[in-house]
């Protein structure tokens, strides 16, 4: 598909990107898969907190489900640019399925194995890692450029949609059926998803050469590109901030379900889904009305935020009050997620797209697994409050940094300017 710079008009329609049949059954189909393996996020910390009683066996299930992904980000990358990125999602959700099943199987045959577990997920890690840059790349050919922000926005809202279902269901699951019918639930719901990317024209990879560069030369190649471009490399450091301060707290709501809150597992489901229900009613604002609001000053807005709703959360004195907390903390991480994708989708070259969107997932799952593993171990020491209030303090000190350092949050909008794509004023 070809595109074109322009500056796109602030038309303030918070579904436009619905309009174009192909992105709207990509949509309609992840929002069923994504469900499904937030029921599984949900019930993963939950069943090794009940084995093991350990805040840090949880942690380092999450580092164990994010480092392979980190790792094969580089391959991933190279993937998405040198193939139809279709046929790549096609293996990789295949493939992610496939382990599903072996999730559910083993549990339901009565296998109690954290070290089993572990592995199950760090091999799901895997295709993951695989997966993400060609599925954030995809985005690109299923709408026109200046729908670009809005489908991007969606994207996140449809991710955060299934993060406030998928525990919601999941924790009525939990209570009524158990941890099989969650982990079966999720792997059927991979259907969705794949019967979607099937219905969807393929297209070719954005270039085609008969010398194409070893896979870490190539990478190689990316980080320097990146590195030249100012408005990129801060996305980069902006999303590594949220990912190790922030990316943790979901792992560790099951620490403040049993020893802060001390509420039941249908309670833990919605604190599970509060993240992902305040993005959803942050959505219309961010896919409309925040397509008028410069990207620097929405992302230090959001990212303020979500720290202090962090900071917020992990001092609240009641479940209710920290419901609230999680609520404007989703909607935050929503403002957070799309603002800087779309910046980076709208600042890369498009042979460049998929591995310089792995680099950026890679910040991502690099920054979430090592804050995990970190917090995790904390959290054992000196208790879930102080570690988590800390994180908020972290991010909020962080961000300040980012707005008035040398190598600003403001250059995202100089080199979209550079662009021709010029931001709001």
């Amino acid at each position: 598909m070809s595109q074109v710079d322009s500056t796109p008009a602030v038309t303030g329609r918070a579904t436009e990107a619905f309009t174009h049949p192909e992105y709207l059954r990509f949509w309609l189909g992840a929002l069923v898969s994504n469900s499904g393996s937030w029921m599984q996020r949900v019930t993963v910390p939950f069943v090794l907190f009940d084995l093991t009683g350990s805040a840090a066996i949880v942690g380092l299930a999450g580092f164990l489900q994010l480092i392979p992904a980190a790792i094969m980000g580089p391959l991933g990358g190279s993937l998405a640019d040198r193939f139809s990125r279709r046929s790549v999602l096609l293996v990789t959700q295949t493939a992610m399925a496939l382990v599903a099943v072996v999730l559910w199987a083993t549990w339901a045959a009565g296998v109690r194995s954290t070290a089993l577990i572990l592995f199950v997920v760090s091999v799901q890690g895997v295709f993951g890692g695989l997966n993400i840059p060609s599925w954030q790349a995809f985005v690109s050919e299923l709408v026109p450029r200046e729908v670009l922000l809005n489908a991007v926005t969606l994207n996140s809202a449809q991710f955060n949609a299934a993060r406030a279902v998928g525990p919601a269901v999941g924790g009525v699951v939990l209570a009524t059926l158990g941890p099989d019918s969650a982990f079966l639930i999720n792997a059927i719901s991979f259907i969705a998803v794949i019967g979607a990317l099937l219905s969807i024209r393929g297209r070719p990879p954005a270039s085609v050469t008969a010398d194409r560069p070893k896979i870490l030369r190539e990478f190689g190649g990316t980080f320097g590109y990146v590195r030249a471009r100012p408005g990129i490399s801060v996305c980069v450091k902006a999303v590594m901030t949220i990912a190790f301060f922030g990316g943790p707290l979901f792992a560790l709501l099951v620490v403040f379900k049993d020893e802060v809150f001390f509420i039941g597992d249908t309670a833990y489901g919605f604190l599970g889904a509060a993240l992902g229900t305040g993005a959803v009613l942050g959505a219309p604002f961010i896919a409309g009305r925040g397509r008028a609001v410069r990207r620097s000053r929405l992302t230090t807005g959001a990212l303020i935020t979500y720290g202090t709703a962090v900071f917020a959360f992990a001092l609240s004195p009641t479940f209710a009050l920290a419901l609230v907390a999680l609520l404007v903390a989703g909607a935050a991480y929503l403002a957070i997620a799309s603002t800087l994708n779309t910046a980076v989708q709208l600042q890369v070259d498009e042979d460049m797209r998929g591995k310089v969107l792995s680099l950026y997932v890679m910040g991502l799952t690099i920054a979430t697994p090592i804050g995990s593993l970190i917090q995790g171990w904390l959290v054992e020491l000196i208790g879930p409050r102080p570690v988590v209030a800390t994180s908020g303090v972290a991010m909020v000190a962080i961000t300040v940094w980012l707005r008035w350092g040398r190598q600003s949050i403001l250059r995202m909008d100089d080199e979209l300017v550079d662009r021709d794509v010029a931001p709001p004023t």
